[in-house]
């Protein structure tokens, strides 16, 4: 697996909807990238810079940040902690 260093967080993306809200299938050139997904892994954080997420959450973060990043069949995304917008909570 990965092990992202400084303030970096792994995410793997939810996954993007298929079906719109009245039950028509989307292409996949129509369908929105999610902008949340889990945490999988977290960095150490810096002494300016602590960390506030851990692994498990599931975060919503901006819609250009991060690098996408492909580890076997599976999508993640690695960005910065400052890209994350918040922490969802049940």
């Amino acid at each position: 697996m990965i092990q992202p260093l400084g303030d970096r967080v792994l995410i793997e993306p939810s996954e993007a909807e298929d079906t719109s809200a009245g039950g028509i299938i989307l292409p996949e050139a129509a369908q929105e990238k999610p902008r949340e997904g889990k945490v999988i892994a977290v960095g150490p954080g810096s002494d300016d810079e602590p960390m506030n997420i851990k692994e498990g959450d599931i975060v919503i973060y901006t819609q250009y940040g991060g690098t996408e990043i492909r580890v076997g069949d599976k999508e993640y995304l690695l960005i910065d902690q400052d890209s994350l917008l918040a922490i969802k909570t049940k």
